[in-house]
């Protein structure tokens, strides 16, 4: 969250940047509550310290033995008076709270001006798109004739948007996984996690999702525990009310997790194929650092992502999200997007994301720097890639005329071998 202090101090400035993301995001209310908050708060101070005076008074008149009676009685009345506004004070102080939980992160200064994805701004390309000399087709179509997707039992087991992997298709899903976990981890550096696919509503409100993205949440029904949407929930939450020491900076994390998504804003988008289902499989990325080291990190961090694409030679692009399409708890996103030939067009396989001290503020994860102050740290994540995402990208740009796939020659050890996916 914003520090209200910073809001409070430089109000104007702040919903400048604010007003980047849109005008639905205003500071009035929240700076009005703090100033009535503050006043209560030095009436309740005023009194207290008159009360704190008075208590020396009446001892000193009981020490004397002078009648106290009339300073007691008064006294009571002040108390009365510290009861009634300390409970309002506590309630201004729950809404102030719950209006910085729902105010998004400020853009970083180099993100592009904007309104929605139509004024992201592409950095770079990489990879030669394929070329056919047949009409591609789409991966839904390429793995259901290969009998290595099913939606339609999946839709019997679960409902729409689920899938099931079979056969080579199993296998490949597992490839990609062990992949990008050995890429991650042996070359990269990351410190390999498993983590619970069941989090507490303080681990969704740590990193963003809660409260303000509820309705795209899978709860249990009868604990308050909710499915991860991703992997950044419980590893960014694993250091939460803590003081990480500052000689572990930066702290990288790569994580395997099925996700979990209910894809409530997106009815009827994307409802064939893999691209939107509501569940999925993503190794995540990431890392706790120093301030001065986020932006620098955000890059290598995006490098890291990139690499696992150019290994598996599928052709894509680096767009920076402009201020308008930025996520909510982000101050810079990167998107990588994959080149889908039988769609016809670039689908989001990562999204890269510095979100300064915005996530730590919330959980109160702070490092001691060369001062020995305590500073909260940066907080950073990014898919290394979507495993259903790229698995799709396989399909699309690997398909050959006879309907079977090749297999990117970076997985054959990871597939016994099986170096080609036709049908049975």
């Amino acid at each position: 969250m914003l520090d209200i202090k910073k809001i409070r101090e430089n109000s104007e400035a702040i919903q400048k940047e604010l007003s980047k993301r849109g005008p639905k995001y205003s500071l009035q209310g929240l700076l009005e509550k703090d100033k009535k908050r503050k006043t209560l708060l030095l009436q309740a101070e005023d009194l207290k310290a008159r009360r704190n005076k008075a208590s020396e008074e009446i001892a000193g008149l009981k020490k004397s033995k002078q009648d106290a009676s009339g300073l007691i009685q008064e006294m009571q009345s002040v108390s009365a008076e510290i009861k009634a506004l300390d409970p309002e004070i506590s309630s201004l102080a729950e809404e102030i709270n719950q209006e910085l939980l729902n105010i998004p992160n400020l853009p970083d200064s180099s993100v592009p001006a904007g309104k929605d994805e139509k004024d992201n701004k592409v950095i770079r390309e990489w990879g030669v798109k394929p070329s056919f000399d047949f009409a591609p087709r789409d991966h839904t179509d390429v793995g259901e004739t290969l009998d290595i997707l099913d939606f339609k039992i999946a839709a019997k087991l679960s409902g729409a948007r689920f899938a099931i992997l079979k056969n080579n298709g199993a296998m490949l899903e597992r490839a990609i996984i062990s992949f990008f976990l050995d890429t991650h981890i042996l070359k990269h550096g990351y410190h390999e996690v498993w983590v619970p696919f069941l989090v507490n509503p303080q681990s969704m409100q740590g990193t963003g999702q809660l409260p303000k993205f509820e309705s795209e949440l899978f709860k249990c029904r009868d604990d308050e525990l909710y499915l991860i949407p991703t992997a950044e929930v419980p590893v960014t939450n694993m250091h939460r009310d803590e003081i990480i020491d500052a000689a572990l900076l930066p702290r990288k994390y790569v994580c395997y997790t099925a996700c979990f998504r209910r894809e409530a804003g997106s009815y009827g988008k994307d409802t064939r194929g893999l691209i939107r289902n509501h569940q999925f499989n993503k190794v995540e990325l990431v890392k706790f650092v120093k301030p001065e080291q986020s932006f620098q990190e955000l890059e290598a961090l995006t490098q890291d992502a990139e690499e696992v694409l150019q290994l598996l030679n599928i052709p894509y692009r680096v767009v920076a999200l402009c201020s308008g399409d930025l996520g909510f708890s982000s101050a810079k996103t990167y998107d990588l997007e994959v080149w889908m030939p039988g769609e016809g067009h670039y689908r989001e396989i990562s999204s890269c994301s510095n979100f300064t001290d915005y996530q730590a503020r919330r959980m109160n994860i702070k490092y001691r720097d060369d001062h020995k102050t305590l500073q909260f740290v940066h907080t950073l994540n990014g898919s290394g890639v979507a495993i259903g995402r790229a698995f799709a990208a396989i399909l699309e740009n690997y398909q050959q005329k006879d309907g079977s796939v090749l297999i990117p020659e970076v997985l054959h050890k990871y597939t016994n071998g099986i170096k080609i996916i036709s049908k049975a």
